[in-house]
């Protein structure tokens, strides 16, 4: 029998952000991951990589960064795909999809605390193009960005941004940020036919830098920034 194959998280540098290179694995489990969702709380690093095939979502915090990494505690059991963790007026949150076509929403007081659902979640039900996370969520001040991968006619063929309107331990609404797709599929080239992850930052100035991924039929995977 073949080696079992499944995702592992690796790293690659840049100087430019244009130019990369790969260096190695930095966090290997016996079973698969992926969506690396990185974020920075009291000077350390944390990560959150999607662990669903082993039904948990896991915390996991850096030994020296970005090369090592500790696994901390499962924050939750369940079989959520692609955790969007953010912090908003002082309380955590947490968005999780569930097959098929439900996003749920979960809150802390303390990141490694007791997590809860929101009582108004799933907050979608049963839709497949604007349930699943498609990076991370963007807090601007008062204002809260999801993105969602849009997974109605294929896996992650586009992307689409909801601004959060109103969001407190009891209440949730949301709208479309814009009546246009953030990203879509090119027709030709590394992402023929997808694209359904972003990670944008702000880097002052007005100027902003977005890693997005994309696919063709072929099952061959580009990265772009």
């Amino acid at each position: 029998m073949g080696k079992q194959v499944w995702g592992e998280i690796g790293l690659a540098v840049s100087n430019d952000g244009v130019h990369w290179q790969y260096k190695q694995i930095v966090l290997d489990e016996p079973f698969h991951l992926s969506y690396p969702y990185i974020f920075k709380w009291s000077d350390r690093y944390y990560m959150i990589p999607e662990s669903g095939d082993v039904c948990e979502v896991r915390l996991y915090e850096t030994i020296e960064f970005p090369l090592k990494w500790r696994y901390v505690k499962t924050l939750l059991y369940g079989c959520y795909r692609d955790p969007s963790i953010f912090y908003y007026k002082s309380v955590w949150w947490m968005y999780l999809y569930e097959e098929e076509g439900v996003l749920r929403l979960f809150f802390a007081y303390d990141l490694t605390g007791q997590w809860k659902e929101h009582p108004m979640s799933p907050i979608v039900r049963c839709n497949n193009s604007i349930a699943r996370p498609g990076g991370r969520v963007l807090v601007l001040g008062d204002r809260i960005i999801r993105f969602a991968q849009d997974d109605h006619l294929t896996y992650g063929r586009q992307v689409l941004a909801f601004e959060v309107l109103k969001l407190s331990l009891t209440e949730y609404e949301e709208k479309p940020f814009s009546q246009e797709v953030i990203l879509k599929p090119a027709g030709s080239g590394w992402n023929a036919d997808g694209m359904h992850h972003m990670d944008a930052h702000y880097l002052g100035n007005g100027t902003w830098i977005a890693c997005v991924d994309g696919y063709r039929n072929e099952l061959v995977f580009g990265i772009q920034y």
